[in-house]
């Protein structure tokens, strides 16, 4: 027993002495995560001083309960037990009040009256009170509570939704009750960013999803998605309501059995994208791959597919992108400017005889009223013929400036053609950015700015990149569940419970392999089901033809390969049927067609003749086809839908919600 004792007395005591917390290295603050997400929840941090910024999420105000109001003297009395300081006059009428009210109840009259009177004229003095916020700095899932004294600042300028403070003070057990572990019981305030509750579009508390992605600059900073009936499985309606007054986002189309509530919570999106990406870049690293960048502006219809974006280097002023004013007659376009001048001429000529006769008045006023419309008519006329000069200029100057390159120049849609050209030197490479395409689709998984993965793999053949895709999958999907949790868990709970089972499932299964011809063949035999768009050979599968063999059917990933070369762009590598194409598509659960590969056609022959059938420029592929002059070698690659990679990994189900500033058919915002 004594060596027991000597044992212990010897181990080393836990110290009152807080543990140290870091600050941020380039902000010198602390960052929540570094207080929120300790396995003590912070505890270990009471008592120590620290600075703390974020954005009020939520707040309310408590009132702090006035102390019973000693006797005041009054008058020299009052300024010797002030300590020789004036007493306002203000704190004089505050402590005479009750003996003026008794005054008034002996004397009788209106009391309520002369009470309102005399309340009126009274200084109104805010009672003391503190604000309790809740804050968010975006490194934490979890928010801070904070306490402010009014003496410090007020309720009204700290607690509106948005509102940025950085605080200075003391870490400390929650003075009221609730279910935070710690709060900071602010000192002093560094700074405070008010919110202009009238304009500032987060602070309301019915806000649709549209509404939401116009206002995209603010989007980062709302708290998930997630339909009613869902909610209902996991959360009571008092619940879901407690959260609205919290300060999440709320889109609501009625409240019957059809109606539903969505709430989303870009924050934790953007850190599963965030992930998506690191996870990205660590495999294609690890795996030898070399980053490069690829164009933007390019001289190449890089998918020899319509829909382009054309670059333009006209600038034009503001004044000439205004809209034209509407006309406001229309048979006027029939009407020579000259005949109305004319006209006008006349009509004044004889106004003014009326107006020197003694002719009546209502002749006058007749006469004045027609040449007021005709006047209106020529000025009209004369805005419009102006408005085609200003037209015919702008072609003018279009011609002249597009100048600035050598030939037309676009928006790149791929980037794989260039890739093709670094391959060729530097064997595997990659590249991560934006690519454009002038689709007018409605679909939920398309933008007009779309993010994409692009690969090629010298030396390589279709199984290759088929591998190759497949292993990248599953690393991405092992690596967000792992790095990216907390997030991932969040967004489960409130959008889809299935996340975590799905990226772990898309870790482990061996994807299903099958032919286009085979897919078709699959279709083709279902009874059960009738298609939208009739299945046979040659015509492309869509989304819903995707959906049954991968969610119903196999139930499991799946890659077709082996297309119809009318349904891949003209650089994949013709099969010796003929007829298909060396190109494959990923299709995984929840989002379909997520990746898009195919080995490219190195023969000369070959390449030169499908961009002839195309009826594609040959000029603007000839230092494509010097890649196959010169050195040409085996290769293959893949693209990945970055944003709809996003999709699966969130639960969501339109890719406007996955990015943080969409770009689509008919709308652009900043």
């Amino acid at each position: 027993m004594s060596s027991d004792r000597q044992l212990f007395d010897e181990m080393p005591k836990p110290t009152s002495t807080p543990m140290p917390v870091d600050l941020s290295k380039y902000s010198k603050r602390v960052l929540l995560k570094t207080i929120l997400d300790r396995a003590d929840g912070g505890l270990g941090l009471i008592d120590q001083r620290v600075v703390v910024g974020g954005w009020v999420k939520s707040s309310r105000e408590v009132r702090k309960d006035s102390p019973p109001a000693a006797q005041a003297p009054v008058g020299s009395d009052a300024k010797q037990a002030a300590g020789g300081k004036d007493v306002k006059c203000v704190e004089v009428f505050q402590s005479r009040i009750p003996f003026l009210r008794t005054i008034i109840k002996v004397f009788g009259g209106n009391t309520a009256h002369t009470k309102e009177k005399l309340e009126s004229i009274l200084p109104k003095v805010a009672a003391p009170a503190i604000s309790i916020l809740q804050i968010s700095d975006g490194s934490s899932i979890s928010s801070l509570q904070i306490i402010v004294d009014s003496s410090i600042a007020p309720p009204s300028q700290l607690m509106p939704t948005g509102t940025c403070i950085l605080a200075e003070g003391v870490l400390q057990k929650p003075s009221l009750q609730g279910k935070h572990a710690l709060e900071l019981k602010a000192e002093r305030l560094l700074h405070v960013g008010i919110v202009d509750q009238d304009n500032y579009p987060l602070s309301k508390k019915g806000l649709p999803l549209a509404r939401l992605r116009d206002c995209a600059h603010f989007r980062p900073r709302t708290t998930t998605v997630k339909t009613r009936s869902s909610l209902s499985a996991y959360y009571s309606f008092s619940e879901i309501i407690g959260w609205v007054r919290n300060g999440w986002v709320i889109a609501r189309n009625g409240f019957g059995s059809r109606g539903y509530l969505l709430l989303l919570d870009v924050a934790s999106v953007m850190k599963i994208r965030n992930g998506l990406n690191q996870a990205s870049h660590n495999f294609f690293q690890n795996h030898g791959f070399i980053h490069v960048e690829v164009p933007i502006i390019t001289a190449t219809n890089t998918g020899g597919l319509p829909g382009i974006f054309q670059v333009s280097t006209s600038r034009f002023s503001a004044k000439e992108h205004k809209k034209e004013e509407p006309v406001s007659m229309d048979d006027t376009k029939h009407i020579d400017l000259e005949t109305i001048k004319l006209s006008i001429a006349e009509k004044s000529k004889k106004v003014e005889e009326l107006k020197r006769s003694d002719s009546n008045k209502e002749a006058l006023a007749a006469a004045v009223q027609d040449l007021h419309k005709t006047s209106l008519l020529a000025a009209e006329l004369e805005a419009r013929s102006k408005s085609k000069s200003r037209s015919k200029s702008k072609t003018e100057n279009v011609k002249e400036d597009d100048g600035f390159f050598s030939n037309q120049a676009f928006l790149t849609t791929s980037g794989s053609l260039h890739l093709e050209s670094c391959a060729s030197a530097l064997g595997n490479v990659y590249a991560f950015g934006p690519r454009f395409q002038a689709d007018k689709s409605e679909s939920k998984k398309y933008l007009a700015e779309k993010w994409m993965i692009e690969t090629e793999i010298a030396f390589s053949e279709l199984e290759d990149a088929m591998n190759c895709a497949e292993d990248f999958l599953k690393f991405v999907s092992s690596w967000v569940s792992e790095n990216c949790y907390e997030n991932l868990y969040f967004l489960s709970k409130r959008v889809d419970k299935t996340i975590l089972d799905r990226l772990n499932s898309l870790a482990s299964t061996v994807f299903e392999k099958i032919t286009y011809t085979t897919a078709v063949e699959v279709l083709s035999k279902v009874t059960d089901k009738t298609f939208e768009t009739k299945i046979q050979w040659g015509v492309a599968l869509t989304e819903e033809h995707e959906s049954y063999l991968v969610d119903e059917f196999y139930k499991k990933p799946i890659i077709i390969y082996d297309h119809p070369k009318e349904l891949k762009p003209f650089n994949v590598r013709l099969n010796d049927d003929g007829k298909t194409v060396a190109a494959f598509d990923v299709i995984i659960p929840k989002v379909g067609a997520l990746i898009r590969g195919s080995q490219k056609e190195e023969r000369l022959d070959h390449l030169s003749k499908r961009i002839k059938e195309l009826g594609l420029r040959k000029d603007q592929y000839e230092w494509y086809l010097d890649l196959r002059k010169q050195g040409t070698v085996k290769h293959s690659g893949f693209n990945v839908m970055f944003d709809v990679m996003v999709l699966f990994a969130t639960g969501l189900n339109d890719v406007r919600d996955a990015v943080p500033f969409p770009r689509h058919h008919g709308k652009i915002h900043n």
